[in-house]
Protein backbone atom coordinates (compact mmCIF):
# COMPACT_ATOMS: atom_id res chain seq x y z
CA UNK A 1 0.00 0.00 0.00
CA UNK A 2 1.16 3.52 -0.84
CA UNK A 3 0.81 6.97 1.29
CA UNK A 4 0.83 10.25 -0.97
CA UNK A 5 3.68 12.75 1.41
CA UNK A 6 4.24 15.22 -1.23
CA UNK A 7 2.84 16.55 -4.37
CA UNK A 8 4.54 18.88 -6.97
CA UNK A 9 3.93 20.39 -10.23
CA UNK A 10 4.47 17.03 -12.28
CA UNK A 11 4.75 14.45 -9.86
CA UNK A 12 4.20 13.18 -6.24
CA UNK A 13 6.30 11.38 -3.88
CA UNK A 14 5.18 8.01 -1.79
CA UNK A 15 5.90 6.28 1.19
CA UNK A 16 5.58 2.62 0.04
CA UNK A 17 5.68 -0.94 1.36
CA UNK A 18 7.12 -4.73 0.77
CA UNK A 19 3.92 -4.82 -2.23
CA UNK A 20 5.66 -2.24 -4.42
CA UNK A 21 9.42 -4.44 -4.29
CA UNK A 22 8.68 -5.99 -8.04
CA UNK A 23 7.77 -2.76 -9.31
CA UNK A 24 11.08 -1.40 -7.78
CA UNK A 25 12.74 -4.29 -8.60
CA UNK A 26 11.60 -3.46 -12.58
CA UNK A 27 12.18 0.22 -12.54
CA UNK A 28 15.81 0.24 -11.59
CA UNK A 29 17.06 -2.41 -13.36
CA UNK A 30 15.66 -1.41 -16.55
CA UNK A 31 16.54 2.32 -16.01
CA UNK A 32 20.21 0.60 -15.17
CA UNK A 33 20.05 -0.61 -18.50
CA UNK A 34 18.38 2.14 -20.53
CA UNK A 35 21.55 4.41 -19.19
CA UNK A 36 24.28 2.28 -19.25
CA UNK A 37 23.58 -0.46 -22.24
CA UNK A 38 23.29 0.09 -25.93
CA UNK A 39 22.54 -3.47 -26.44
CA UNK A 40 20.82 -6.50 -23.79
CA UNK A 41 19.15 -8.93 -24.13
CA UNK A 42 15.20 -9.04 -22.31
CA UNK A 43 16.77 -12.35 -20.17
CA UNK A 44 19.67 -10.57 -19.11
CA UNK A 45 17.28 -8.26 -18.12
CA UNK A 46 14.14 -10.67 -15.93
CA UNK A 47 17.40 -12.21 -14.42
CA UNK A 48 18.54 -9.21 -12.93
CA UNK A 49 14.94 -8.00 -11.83
CA UNK A 50 14.46 -11.18 -9.98
CA UNK A 51 17.70 -11.25 -8.25
CA UNK A 52 17.23 -8.02 -7.07
CA UNK A 53 13.75 -8.52 -5.82
CA UNK A 54 14.90 -11.43 -3.83
CA UNK A 55 17.66 -9.44 -2.30
CA UNK A 56 15.26 -6.18 -1.55
CA UNK A 57 12.56 -8.94 0.19
CA UNK A 58 15.55 -10.47 2.34
CA UNK A 59 16.39 -6.82 3.27
CA UNK A 60 12.74 -5.84 4.10
CA UNK A 61 11.34 -5.63 7.53
CA UNK A 62 9.67 -2.89 9.73
CA UNK A 63 12.50 -0.38 9.96
CA UNK A 64 12.12 0.08 5.83
CA UNK A 65 11.79 2.83 4.10
CA UNK A 66 10.74 3.11 0.27
CA UNK A 67 9.70 5.88 -1.42
CA UNK A 68 8.34 6.10 -5.16
CA UNK A 69 7.97 9.18 -7.15
CA UNK A 70 5.01 9.02 -9.74
CA UNK A 71 3.83 11.27 -12.67
CA UNK A 72 0.29 12.58 -13.08
CA UNK A 73 -0.49 9.34 -15.12
CA UNK A 74 0.70 7.15 -12.08
CA UNK A 75 3.93 6.03 -13.92
CA UNK A 76 7.10 5.48 -11.63
CA UNK A 77 9.75 7.96 -12.44
CA UNK A 78 11.71 7.54 -9.45
CA UNK A 79 12.69 5.60 -6.45
CA UNK A 80 15.06 5.27 -3.33
CA UNK A 81 14.78 2.54 -0.05
CA UNK A 82 16.59 2.98 3.26
CA UNK A 83 16.38 0.47 6.23
CA UNK A 84 18.19 -0.07 9.32
CA UNK A 85 20.87 -2.72 9.25
CA UNK A 86 20.08 -5.29 12.49
CA UNK A 87 23.92 -6.54 12.04
CA UNK A 88 22.77 -9.70 11.28
CA UNK A 89 21.17 -9.92 7.62
CA UNK A 90 24.01 -10.41 5.05
CA UNK A 91 24.08 -6.38 3.49
CA UNK A 92 24.53 -6.24 -0.26
CA UNK A 93 27.80 -4.53 0.56
CA UNK A 94 29.03 -7.98 2.18
CA UNK A 95 27.60 -9.90 -0.44
CA UNK A 96 28.91 -7.58 -3.34
CA UNK A 97 32.40 -6.89 -1.80
CA UNK A 98 32.91 -9.06 1.10
CA UNK A 99 32.77 -5.99 3.17
CA UNK A 100 31.27 -6.27 7.05
CA UNK A 101 30.59 -2.82 8.11
CA UNK A 102 31.60 -4.33 12.16
CA UNK A 103 34.98 -5.12 10.68
CA UNK A 104 34.92 -2.23 8.06
CA UNK A 105 33.85 0.75 9.40
CA UNK A 106 32.74 0.36 13.51
CA UNK A 107 32.33 -2.69 16.01
CA UNK A 108 30.79 -0.37 18.83
CA UNK A 109 27.10 -1.61 19.86
CA UNK A 110 26.09 2.09 20.01
CA UNK A 111 26.50 3.02 16.80
CA UNK A 112 24.01 2.18 13.81
CA UNK A 113 24.05 1.31 10.29
CA UNK A 114 21.94 2.42 7.63
CA UNK A 115 21.64 0.85 3.91
CA UNK A 116 20.89 3.74 1.32
CA UNK A 117 19.99 1.46 -2.19
CA UNK A 118 17.25 1.22 -5.36
CA UNK A 119 17.66 4.41 -6.23
CA UNK A 120 16.62 5.63 -9.67
CA UNK A 121 15.39 8.03 -12.10
CA UNK A 122 13.55 7.54 -15.19
CA UNK A 123 15.91 8.77 -18.14
CA UNK A 124 13.48 10.42 -20.02
CA UNK A 125 10.68 11.48 -17.77
CA UNK A 126 11.27 15.45 -18.58
CA UNK A 127 11.58 15.82 -14.74
CA UNK A 128 14.55 17.49 -13.27
CA UNK A 129 16.96 14.79 -12.51
CA UNK A 130 18.88 16.39 -9.87
CA UNK A 131 15.75 18.53 -8.03
CA UNK A 132 14.11 15.03 -7.82
CA UNK A 133 17.17 13.16 -6.29
CA UNK A 134 17.67 15.91 -3.76
CA UNK A 135 13.85 15.12 -2.40
CA UNK A 136 14.56 11.22 -2.30
CA UNK A 137 17.30 11.49 -0.86
CA UNK A 138 16.12 13.78 1.96
CA UNK A 139 13.94 11.48 2.65
CA UNK A 140 15.84 8.80 2.63
CA UNK A 141 18.93 9.87 4.88
CA UNK A 142 16.50 12.19 7.45
CA UNK A 143 16.40 9.07 10.09
CA UNK A 144 20.30 8.56 9.02
CA UNK A 145 21.30 12.24 10.48
CA UNK A 146 18.65 12.57 13.48
CA UNK A 147 21.04 9.59 14.86
CA UNK A 148 24.08 11.25 16.32
CA UNK A 149 25.50 7.59 16.24
CA UNK A 150 24.86 6.43 12.91
CA UNK A 151 26.35 5.45 9.42
CA UNK A 152 25.26 5.25 5.87
CA UNK A 153 26.29 2.63 4.01
CA UNK A 154 25.42 1.93 0.05
CA UNK A 155 26.60 0.61 -3.03
CA UNK A 156 26.85 4.25 -5.30
CA UNK A 157 27.06 4.54 -9.26
CA UNK A 158 30.27 6.02 -9.54
CA UNK A 159 28.64 9.26 -11.40
CA UNK A 160 26.16 9.65 -8.93
CA UNK A 161 28.80 9.65 -6.30
CA UNK A 162 30.63 12.96 -8.52
CA UNK A 163 27.16 14.52 -7.58
CA UNK A 164 26.89 13.44 -4.31
CA UNK A 165 30.14 14.87 -2.91
CA UNK A 166 28.99 18.05 -4.92
CA UNK A 167 25.95 18.13 -2.64
CA UNK A 168 28.43 17.89 0.59
CA UNK A 169 27.78 13.94 1.33
CA UNK A 170 31.45 12.93 3.03
CA UNK A 171 31.72 9.54 1.29
CA UNK A 172 34.74 7.36 1.97
CA UNK A 173 35.12 4.85 -0.16
CA UNK A 174 36.10 1.18 1.75
CA UNK A 175 36.30 -1.23 -1.58
CA UNK A 176 37.60 -1.29 -5.07
CA UNK A 177 34.46 -0.75 -7.54
CA UNK A 178 33.12 -3.17 -9.34
CA UNK A 179 30.64 -3.49 -12.39
CA UNK A 180 27.24 -3.70 -10.67
CA UNK A 181 23.63 -3.98 -12.65
CA UNK A 182 25.58 -2.19 -15.68
CA UNK A 183 27.61 0.56 -13.91
CA UNK A 184 30.90 0.98 -12.24
CA UNK A 185 29.78 0.86 -8.73
CA UNK A 186 31.84 1.84 -5.52
CA UNK A 187 30.95 1.13 -1.75
CA UNK A 188 30.66 3.81 0.40
CA UNK A 189 30.07 4.86 4.00
CA UNK A 190 29.42 8.44 5.45
CA UNK A 191 29.45 9.24 8.81
CA UNK A 192 26.46 11.19 10.04
CA UNK A 193 28.69 14.39 10.72
CA UNK A 194 29.62 14.36 7.15
CA UNK A 195 26.04 14.41 5.73
CA UNK A 196 26.33 18.27 5.36
CA UNK A 197 23.00 19.55 5.36
CA UNK A 198 23.73 23.30 4.95
CA UNK A 199 24.60 22.75 1.62
CA UNK A 200 21.76 21.91 0.42
CA UNK A 201 18.98 23.71 2.32
CA UNK A 202 15.73 22.75 0.62
CA UNK A 203 16.67 19.27 0.98
CA UNK A 204 16.02 19.67 4.87
CA UNK A 205 12.64 22.46 4.18
CA UNK A 206 11.25 19.30 2.40
CA UNK A 207 12.36 16.89 5.29
CA UNK A 208 11.71 18.13 8.32
CA UNK A 209 7.78 18.65 6.47
CA UNK A 210 7.53 14.95 6.95
CA UNK A 211 8.72 14.07 10.44
CA UNK A 212 5.46 11.51 10.42
CA UNK A 213 7.34 9.29 7.90
CA UNK A 214 9.96 7.68 10.34
CA UNK A 215 10.15 6.18 13.29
Amino acid sequence: MEKQIATFKDYAIFMADKTSLMEIAQFVVRENYSHHLSSFTEKEVNEDIKSVLEEEEYLYDNKSHIYIARDAFGNIIGCIRSFHWDKHKTLPIEKIYGINPLNAIHQESKYSFWHIGRFAVAKDSGISTLTLFKRLMALAVKPIVEDKYSYMIAEIDSKLLKVMKVLGFGTRQIGKSIDYLTSETVPVYVPVREVLWASFPDMVNFARLHDYTFV
